[in-house]
C-alpha cells in the first residue's frame, strides 16, 4: 500500500508550493509574470462581482446553495492568481496582511472612524 504525504491545509505555503509546481509542469510559468497574473486576477474579481450584480444587500448575504458554490469557486481563482504573483514577486502575503493590517489601525484609529467609512486621508 503506497503511503502519501499528508498535506498542511491550514498554512499558504504549501499551496503555494503546489500551485508552483501546477503551473511548472505545465510549462505556464512563462506566461506567468506579474503583469498577466493581475490582470488574470481582475478577471477573476470582475467575475465575482457578476454574482453580486443587482442583488439587494440581504440578497448578496443569504446566497443559494448554488450560488454560494459558485462565488466559492471564484473566490478561490482570485486567492489562487493572489497567491501566484506574490510568489513571483517574492512578497509573503501573511506578513504583508500583518503590516497592511496594523498601518490600517494606525489610519483609522476606532475612535475616531466608527460608523464611518471615509478614506483615510479624509479624516484629518
Amino acid at each position: 500500500m503506497k503511503m502519501t504525504a499528508q498535506i498542511d491545509k491550514t498554512h499558504l505555503e504549501p499551496l503555494r508550493q503546489r500551485l508552483a509546481e501546477f503551473a511548472a509542469t505545465r510549462d505556464w510559468d512563462q506566461f506567468h509574470s506579474p503583469k498577466n497574473l493581475s490582470m488574470a486576477l481582475i478577471g477573476e474579481a470582475a467575475e465575482l462581482v457578476e454574482h453580486f450584480q443587482w442583488l439587494t444587500q440581504a440578497q448578496s448575504a443569504t446566497l443559494s446553495a448554488e450560488k454560494h458554490q459558485a462565488v466559492s469557486q471564484e473566490l478561490a481563482d482570485i486567492l489562487i492568481y493572489l497567491i501566484r504573483i506574490a510568489d513571483k514577486l517574492d512578497v509573503d502575503l501573511i506578513q504583508a496582511a500583518w503590516d497592511k493590517t496594523e498601518l490600517n489601525e494606525s489610519r483609522y484609529p476606532a475612535d475616531k472612524v466608527r460608523g464611518d467609512a471615509r478614506r483615510a486621508k479624509e479624516y484629518s
